[in-house]
C-alpha cells in the first residue's frame, strides 16, 4: 500500500504509544534495553527450499513495513528505535525491498548486508538486555523472552491503537470483496478450488499473504471446523458453502466467516436465524462485558434455535447445563484479533494476574476476560451437524431429545458459522465486517 501524510501521522502515535509502553515494562522488570527479531525463514527437511516467511507480531508491532528474514529492532529508553534490516546480495532470489516510506524517519534505519553481521551489532553491553524472538538470541548474556516482561508488553497489544485500527478496517475491506466474489462463485456453481481462486483473485494477496489459509467447504465439510482441503470439482449437487477468510494490511489480519444456502428451504431458514443470533450477541459486545458469559449466551441462543426449528426439545438452559448445546457448538464465541488471527491476551487481565480460567465444559474457549476498550474481537457462534459429535450425542442419555430424521435432513449442509469483527468502545462497538459489507454493497 501506499504511504501518505494519515499513515504518517496515525503510526507516529502508535510507535509513541509502543515505545512508551516498552519503557514502562522495562522499568518494572529492570532491563535495560531490548532486542525484537524479525524472525528467519525456515528451511524445509534435508531441502534448499524454505517455508514461507511469517514474521514475529511483535517486530510488526513496531516496523510497519515488509520485514525481512534475520532483522531486528534495537531499543532502549530516550533513543530511537535502531532497525538492522537485513538486504542479502542474492542472485537466485530478489531481495526484499529496503523501505523507503516517510516512516524510517523514526527509526535508526541501518542496512546489514548478510544477517550474521548482527550478532556483533547488537552484543550486550552493561545492564540487563532482554530479547524477544522465536530463536535463540546470539551469544549469552541475553534474558531471552522474559516473561514478566512479555507478560507486561502483551497488555499493550491488546488494546490497539488508531493506526492499528485503521489497519483492521482496511484488512476487513479487502476480505469482504473476496467473500462478495466467492459468494458468486458458488452461486455459479464453481467449486472448492475454483471458489478459492475467486476470493484470492478479489483480494490480490497470494496464499502466504494471507493471515491464515482460508476455509472453503462444500456441503457437509461445513462441518469440519478447520476444514483444510479444496476439492477441485463441485459436488454433484450443491447446498450450501461455509467460507471463512480474511485478509492482511500491513501486518494486521481480518478473520470473517459467512455461510450460504444454495436455495431457499430449511437451511437456508436456519442460516437466517444464525444470523439473527449472531447480531444479538454483537449487541452485547462493549466494555466491561464478560466474555465467558457472552459466550454461554450463544450456546442458549443456538439451542433455543434448535428448538425453534424442532431439532432440540428441550429447553435452552437444560441444553447448556448438559452439555447437549456442545454437540452442536464445540467452539469458543471468538478471541482477540490483531497481529494474530488468535491475538495475545486473551486469559490474563493483567501482567502478572493469573489468567481467568474457561468455564467448565467449554475447553477451546480462546477469550476469557472481561473486554476493555480497544480490543478487537471475533464474534462467530456456529451450529454444525458433526458426525462424531452426534454419535456421541445418540448414545448418550440425552438421544430422545433430539429429532434425529430432522438431524438427517440438515447434516448433508454440513453447519452454519457466521463471524464479525467488532473495535470494543467505551459505549459499545464498532463492527467493521458488517459496515464494510455495507459500504460495499
Amino acid at each position: 500500500m501506499s504511504w501518505n501524510d494519515i499513515d504518517q501521522t496515525l503510526f507516529a502515535a502508535h510507535l509513541r504509544e509502543t515505545l512508551a509502553a516498552i519503557d514502562a515494562a522495562l522499568d518494572e522488570t529492570g532491563h535495560d534495553r531490548v532486542v525484537i527479531a524479525a524472525g528467519d525463514e525456515r528451511p524445509v527437511f534435508q531441502d534448499d527450499q524454505t517455508y514461507p516467511f511469517r514474521p514475529s507480531p511483535w517486530f510488526r508491532w513496531l516496523m510497519p513495513g515488509t520485514p525481512s528474514p534475520g532483522s531486528v529492532i534495537e531499543y532502549a529508553p530516550g533513543e530511537l528505535p535502531r532497525l538492522l534490516f537485513v538486504e542479502p546480495e542474492d542472485f537466485w532470489h530478489s531481495p526484499p525491498a529496503v523501505p523507503d516510506e516517510a516512516w524510517t524517519g523514526l527509526f535508526r534505519l541501518e542496512i546489514v548486508q548478510d544477517a550474521r553481521q548482527i550478532v556483533s551489532m547488537v552484543k550486550p553491553s552493561s545492564g540487563r538486555q532482554a530479547w524477544i524472538g522465536e530463536a535463540r538470541p546470539p551469544g549469552t548474556g541475553w534474558d531471552s523472552n522474559p516473561a514478566n516482561l512479555v507478560d507486561r508488553l502483551v497488555q499493550a497489544r491488546c488494546r490497539k491503537s488508531a493506526w492499528e485500527l485503521a489497519n483492521l478496517r482496511e484488512a476487513t475491506r479487502i476480505a469482504v470483496a473476496g467473500h462478495l466474489a466467492a459468494e458468486q462463485a458458488f452461486r455459479r456453481g464453481a467449486g472448492e478450488y475454483d471458489i478459492h481462486l475467486a476470493f484470492l483473485g478479489a483480494v490480490r494477496q497470494v496464499e502466504a499473504a494471507l493471515p491464515y489459509p482460508p476455509i472453503i467447504a462444500l456441503n457437509e465439510h461445513g462441518a469440519v471446523l478447520h476444514y483444510q482441503h479444496r476439492a477441485m470439482q463441485p459436488p454433484g449437487r450443491v447446498l450450501s458453502l461455509l467460507i471463512d477468510a480474511g485478509a492482511s494490511c500491513r501486518g494486521y489480519g481480518s478473520d470473517i466467516t459467512r455461510t450460504w444456502a444454495s436455495t431457499p428451504g430449511l437451511f437456508a431458514t436456519l442460516v437466517e436465524g444464525m444470523h439473527a443470533v449472531q447480531m444479538q450477541l454483537c449487541s452485547q459486545v462493549t466494555a466491561g462485558a464478560d466474555w465467558r458469559a457472552l459466550h454461554l449466551s450463544a450456546h442458549k441462543l443456538v439451542a433455543q434455535l434448535l428448538r425453534d426449528i424442532d431439532v432440540l426439545r428441550m429447553s435452552a438452559d437444560a441444553a447448556l447445563e448438559s452439555g447437549v448445546s456442545a454437540a452442536f457448538l464445540p467452539h469458543g464465541l471468538g478471541h482477540l484479533l490483531g497481529l494474530q488471527v488468535h491475538d495475545v491476551g486473551g486469559f490474563q487481565p493483567a501482567a502478572a494476574a493469573e489468567p481467568i480460567p474457561r468455564p467448565p465444559g467449554h475447553p477451546a474457549l480462546r477469550l476469557t476476560r472481561s473486554l476493555e476498550p480497544g480490543m478487537v474481537v471475533t464474534v462467530e457462534p456456529g451450529l454444525y451437524f458433526i458426525d462424531s459429535l452426534l454419535r456421541a450425542l445418540r448414545s448418550g442419555p440425552h438421544a430422545d431429545v433430539v429429532n434425529w430424521p430432522l438431524v438427517e435432513r440438515l447434516s448433508p449442509c454440513g453447519g452454519i458459522r457466521i463471524e464479525d469483527n467488532l473495535a470494543v468502545t467505551s459505549s459499545g462497538a464498532e463492527n467493521l465486517t458488517r459496515m464494510a459489507f455495507a459500504a460495499a454493497a
